[in-house]
């Protein structure tokens, strides 16, 4: 069975009437809901079931031949049924794109999206799961309970800190790859971007001072990735100023991201920090002002990746920036995760990986910036989710990875 990106609507139209003789539907005031009446994703059968024949084999008794050999061999599981070339997107609803905490049900329309894009840009089907729980060990047994159907499981939307929790438990105790992308798909198409703005500007990342606006799930990750691809420094500020290791209010995560981050030993505001940095990342909300945006060093970099508002304008950022990306569509250089997790899946299931590694992730980060080639500007630092060498190339690369680092099982 595959999950196939169609749409089957009900037999209402636009426009049409209550039957009860209520309010016209919302169809008929915004197409957003018209496109998604009756869901965006349905699951079609990949082999016909014509005749008696066919239902002998793709049903009883044919599928007890497998079943048999399943059972002698687990590992024909991945060559006898779709668990290698499918994906869990596992949410709890509390944090929902700039929603916040709307619930499993509310969920659902951003997880069927997330699975069309899996299969749209990766090839990868991917089936949503909406838990009605939020309690961190009930998330992970009910997850590992669930995953011996799935090639791997993708987390998202669910709230920090419980999130690095969730994944961290989830790891350890799965031998397929667990990836919440909204950590770590941020922080690879980030990575990406800020190497080719470097490279646009003749500098290394190690010649660069970033700061991070947001110390939740992504900022948390950027950093760590950033150090991981050997950033200059980088600081981490959350809504009372600069984390570093002489506060006293910090949660464990936040200490632990201490640790490695802020080798300048910072303290105060955001704003105080952005004096002289060569890059600004925002994935936080709220705006910094201009006056601190003026303070950066001469060629900055500004992400400013919040939507649908970004930190930073843009209109306001190109006074300042060489180099301007946001999280949105409108604007030229989007960072967005779609670049990335669909082929990250995708080269990990490829090579039946065991898990996705650091390495993984710096490799899909360098295939992405590659794709960009010798068209690098400074309004084309990332490529568009449209092209189609993106997927190719991240898939490649992180299969390659997981095979370098001894993850991958074929």
């Amino acid at each position: 069975m595959a999950a196939e990106i169609v749409n089957p609507r009900s037999e209402s139209k636009t426009g049409d009437t209550d039957p009860e003789g209520g309010a016209e539907p919302l169809d008929s005031f915004d197409p957003a809901f018209a496109l998604h009446r009756g869901g965006k994703m349905a699951v079609q059968a990949t082999v016909p079931v014509r005749d008696k024949d066919d239902l002998s084999l793709a049903y009883t008794p044919g599928v007890a031949k497998v079943c048999s050999a399943i059972a002698e061999q687990p590992e024909l599981v991945h060559d006898y049924t779709w668990k290698s070339s499918v994906v869990a997107v596992v949410t709890d609803g509390t944090a929902v794109l700039g929603l916040g905490d709307i619930g499993p049900e509310a969920s659902l329309p951003v997880m069927e999206g997330k699975a069309i894009l899996f299969k749209q840009f990766g090839g990868v089907d991917a089936v949503p799961i909406a838990l009605n729980c939020t309690d961190v060990d009930e998330i992970v047994e009910t997850v590992v309970r669930l995953a011996p159907s799935f090639g791997g499981v993708n987390l998202e939307d669910i709230s920090a800190p419980r999130c690095f929790e969730i994944e961290r438990k989830l790891q350890e105790r799965l031998d397929i790859p667990v990836f919440h992308d909204d950590q770590h798909g941020t922080a690879v198409v980030t990575l990406a971007a800020l190497r080719n703005a470097a490279r646009l500007s003749g500098r290394a990342v190690g010649d660069l001072r970033a700061v991070i606006s947001g110390a939740g799930a992504a900022g948390v990750a950027i950093a760590k990735m950033l150090v991981e691809a050997g950033i200059g420094d980088v600081a981490v500020a959350d809504r009372k100023g600069v984390v570093s290791a002489d506060r006293e209010d910090l949660t464990a995560v936040k200490r632990e991201l201490a640790g490695f981050t802020n080798k300048a030993g910072l303290t105060g505001s955001l704003e105080s920090a952005l004096a002289g940095a060569d890059v600004f990342i925002g994935v936080s909300g709220g705006t910094v002002p201009e006056s601190a945006v003026a303070t950066m060093a001469e060629g900055a970099f500004v992400f400013a990746m919040a939507n649908p508002n970004p930190e930073v304008h843009p209109e306001v950022a190109h006074r300042y920036a060489a180099v301007v990306a946001t999280g949105r569509s409108d604007f030229p250089n989007q960072i967005n995760n779609v670049l990335a997790f669909p082929g990250i899946f995708a080269g990990a299931l490829q090579v039946r990986a065991s898990r996705i590694t650091e390495g993984m992730k710096l490799a899909a980060a360098e295939a992405l910036a590659a794709v960009v080639g010798d068209d690098l500007a400074a309004d084309y630092v990332i490529p568009s989710p449209f092209d189609e060498r993106v997927a190719p190339a991240v898939t490649a690369a992180v299969a390659a990875a997981a095979r370098a680092e001894g993850v991958a099982r074929r």
